[in-house]
């Protein structure tokens, strides 16, 4: 690597690690509970509710900035077309938190200034209309295509350890499933997303540090 190229992998590692941190903060700020009860909007009402959201759009965006430093690194056909998966997904991504963030926090802070439960029924037509939910599930599917991609352009670079990827790539393919788990099955999923962001973020680092010695 060249100096320029060290410091592209410092960077790129700076962005997995934060996005890895942001995922776990997500579900473990995130409150949880019936989310059909007043209990629950109060939840959905709160500023964790907000602070929680928040985290994984920016995770979102830092993985996006993480798997185009990828490719600037690596200098690999592969790692670009990760990239512009990875993009897209987010693109289709961001719009539902970004309703899940402002949208629904509106719905439940007026069910409770109403004493209403009956109000979160509009989160539930938000959640599960045709063309939000399609839009969610391709984002998602596309996210974790762009990690495995990236994760297979970093096995075959010859410059990061071969498996350097592969928790993270794991943890965003498991995006989808893990919203029908147990809130520790959530955190659980943000663990491994956290610890894939260090190990990549660690493997970085140490290929910049080689390329300086030399």
């Amino acid at each position: 690597m060249t100096a320029v190229l060290s410091t592209r992998a410092r960077l790129t590692g700076l962005s997995f690690l934060g996005a890895g941190i942001l995922f776990l903060l997500y579900p473990v700020v995130r409150p949880y509970s019936d989310e059909t009860s007043l209990s629950g909007a109060a939840a959905m009402a709160s500023p964790a509710w907000v602070a929680a959201h928040l985290f994984a759009v920016a995770g979102f965006v830092l993985f996006g900035l993480g798997v185009l430093g990828l490719y600037l690194v690596l200098d690999r056909p592969l790692a670009l077309r990760a990239a512009v998966v990875t993009w897209v997904g987010a693109g289709l991504t961001l719009p539902y938190y970004g309703a899940e963030v402002f949208g629904l926090n509106v719905i439940a802070a007026r069910a409770v200034r109403d004493g209403d439960a009956s109000l979160l029924a509009l989160a539930d037509e938000f959640r599960y209309g045709p063309a939000a939910g399609a839009m969610f599930l391709v984002g998602l599917a596309l996210l974790g295509a762009g990690a495995v991609l990236a994760a297979i352009a970093a096995a075959r670079s010859g410059v990061l350890p071969r498996w350097s990827a592969a928790p993270l790539a794991a943890g965003f393919a498991l995006f989808i499933p893990q919203f029908f788990g147990t809130p520790a099955v959530r955190v659980a999923h943000g663990a491994l997303i956290a610890l894939g962001g260090v190990w990549l973020a660690v493997a970085l680092w140490s290929s910049s540090r080689r390329s300086i010695r030399a």
